[in-house]
């Protein structure tokens, strides 16, 4: 493997490129931006319409303007350095559209969907493209990369459920060494919906809402224990009645929705009674999870990753997925 490695993750509305020593796994620079997949597709579209440029380039020329400006930052040449690259950017709106891999999906890298892109003028570097992992009903770009990455500390439990929160957070089923089920819940995006767009804007307040937890722990709590009712769209209402009927204030409130969409996502693990619960965060969610699941009884049988390990996971997968298809060439030769 060359000395260097540049470890981009592109997501949906963000982008991380770091610079990695293969030989220590340390990372020696970052380049950070709020420009996802979607937005630079936008803009290709805008583009291509004036100038016809192909997809496959922009994205290209996107990404060198990025690795230029990590030279720049680190006064270093970064020409030829190869790239590996997961997230969203593998996806229809992506640089290229690859094909999902398969359930079961083993932790060690060996199955991961791949396209290799040569060298061309005006991107000078090998790139290796990660594909996400489809389910029955779900399907992942990013999060596979970041349980390859934390493989190595699987290792207690035979059968483990990666909790992934976010906008889309992920349970990730994981049993001998291979994921073999996930599912995707919408409670982000539901919880922003809600307090952005919908009838229940006027009943909460989230200006706080990262500080909520130490002020208004006592709401969250009671909204988890809501989660317990089979009727969720009548509770969601009565988010607003809380309000309506002065029972909490709209930042009570906010916190009482939260806990109610976070224990109705956590309430599912309670069908996998003999396994590892895993808590992968490394934001300011890990509270909001942490209080509810021990308000379920279910933070006993729960690990917690610390951070650092969480946020550097994706590099830590390119480094595997690397080391493996490099292997695979050399055995091919």
């Amino acid at each position: 493997m060359n000395e260097f490695l540049l470890s981009c993750d592109w997501g949906t509305s963000s982008f991380r490129l770091r610079l990695v020593d293969t030989r220590s796994g340390r990372v020696l620079g970052e380049q950070l931006l709020p420009t996802g997949v979607a937005a630079t597709f936008d803009t290709w579209k805008i583009e291509h319409d004036r100038t016809e440029i192909e997809r496959e380039t922009f994205f290209s020329k996107c990404l060198n303007t990025q690795i230029d400006a990590l030279a720049d930052s680190l006064a270093i040449s970064l020409e030829h350095v190869p790239v590996v690259l997961s997230g969203m950017a593998s996806s229809s709106i992506g640089m290229a559209e690859l094909p999902y891999a398969n359930l079961p999906f083993s932790l060690d890298g060996s199955q991961v969907s791949v396209r290799w892109f040569a060298p061309r003028p005006g991107f000078n570097h090998r790139l290796l493209l990660i594909s996400g992992v489809r389910g029955p009903k779900d399907v992942m770009r990013g999060e596979e990369t970041q349980m390859i990455g934390l493989s190595d500390l699987l290792t207690e439990a035979n059968r483990s459920v990666l909790i992934f929160p976010g906008t889309h957070s992920k349970h990730m089923y994981i049993e001998n060494g291979q994921l073999v089920d996930f599912q995707t819940f919408m409670t982000g995006e539901v919880f922003s919906v809600l307090t952005s767009y919908s009838i229940l804007k006027e009943s909460t307040d989230v200006a706080d809402l990262a500080n909520g937890l130490t002020r208004y722990r006592a709401n969250f709590q009671e909204g988890v224990r809501a989660s317990e009712s089979p009727a969720l769209l009548h509770e969601l209402f009565a988010v607003r009645t809380n309000q309506l009927f002065g029972k909490l204030t709209r930042p009570q409130n906010a916190l009482y929705l939260s806990g109610l969409l976070i224990g109705a996502e956590l309430r599912t693990l309670f069908q996998k009674p003999d396994w590892r619960l895993v808590l992968c965060c490394d934001n300011n969610l890990v509270d909001f999870y942490t209080e509810a699941l021990t308000v379920l009884g279910l933070w006993q049988h729960t690990t917690r990753i610390d951070a650092d390990h969480i946020r550097y996971a994706a590099t830590e997968g390119h480094l595997k997925i690397m080391n493996h298809q490099l292997t695979l060439a050399e055995t091919a030769s």
